[in-house]
């Protein structure tokens, strides 16, 4: 166990070494060179480039030093030893891809490098969020203003995103902010999808008068398993069995159209599922059990 645990961390810096190196691609080539502003600290350096010329891969790490003793106590120490790490690892990409000499000219349309920009930042932070890293910034002083003020998380760092776009207004005109507002959206759009691995599906509550209709004809005909949960009705008081089942999101509408059949009267409540680990989705009966009696069959020899 220790040594998987070892394999583990290690296949984890490697990931987050090579989600760092691809934001701070994009951040050099697409929103340096294109005048094209971002939020949190990266965005602050970028402010003092254009302002001071003060290199973004020294200003990084001015910047976060003192945000790490502001958040030692907040930050487990692996926690914290992996931000460590990816704030070093960031000042060096961004060090070494200005000195690297790609020419990669995309300021004949803004467009296309807003929309590169957002894909590499999205790409390359969703696969350090997904192994366990940040680049520290904003992410810290986000979580010690929640600790101070109890105010969360994400409107602590939509505040602070805020006014450093506000800012960055000193440097760049309203044109570019609107291409730094499309590359912002992207980057919304794919950070989450890496940091799901690239797999969506939707959560479907399902409260009918005929569950166990509804579940089997789900088996039937989508191959998915489905979880009664005993509930009861607020006004009616009257106990049901409620259908839980996750679906991919194509399945959805196979979903509704089987209902519309059995009970057309029944409700719906359909979520995003951020994760699934298990049958179906992660792993596949017949190939774990085919591992299984190999395992078994090692352990007899």
């Amino acid at each position: 166990m220790k040594r998987e645990g070892q394999a583990r961390l290690a296949l984890d810096l490697v990931l987050i070494a090579l989600g760092v190196a691809i934001y701070s691609f994009g951040f050099v080539y697409f929103n340096m060179a294109n005048h094209l502003a971002e939020g949190g600290i990266s965005g602050v350096t970028l402010i003092t480039h254009a302002l001071f010329n003060i290199n973004p891969a020294y200003m990084s790490l001015i910047l976060n030093v003192p945000l790490f003793w502001l958040g030692r106590r907040i930050f487990g120490n692996k926690a914290l030893g992996l931000t460590i790490y990816g704030t070093l690892l960031l000042s060096f990409f961004v060090w070494l891809w200005q000195k690297i000499p790609l020419q990669i000219d995309v300021s004949h349309d803004m467009l296309i490098a807003a929309l590169l920009a957002g894909v590499f930042a999205g790409f390359g932070s969703g696969l350090v969020f997904r192994h366990g890293g940040t680049t520290g910034g904003g992410d810290i002083i986000g979580r010690v203003i929640e600790e101070k003020t109890s105010r969360p998380l994400g409107q602590n760092l939509f505040i602070f995103d805020s006014i450093v776009l506000l800012c960055s207004l000193s440097y760049i005109g309203i044109r570019q902010m609107v291409y730094t507002l499309i590359a912002s959206f992207v980057y919304s759009q794919i950070m989450p999808l890496i940091l799901r691995g690239g797999y969506a599906a939707k959560g479907m509550f399902i409260i009918t008068d005929f569950p166990v209709a509804v579940a089997q004809a789900i088996s039937e005909n989508l191959e998915r398993g489905a979880t009664f949960i005993n509930s009861e009705g607020a006004y009616t008081q009257t106990p049901k069995r409620m259908v839980y089942v996750i679906v991919n999101p194509r399945e959805v509408a196979e979903v509704k159209h089987l209902l519309t059949e059995i009970d057309p009267h029944a409700f719906i409540s359909i979520v995003d599922v951020d994760e699934i680990i298990g049958e179906g989705f992660t792993w596949d009966v017949k190939r774990v059990n085919k591992r299984n009696k190999l395992f078994t069959s090692n352990k007899k020899n």
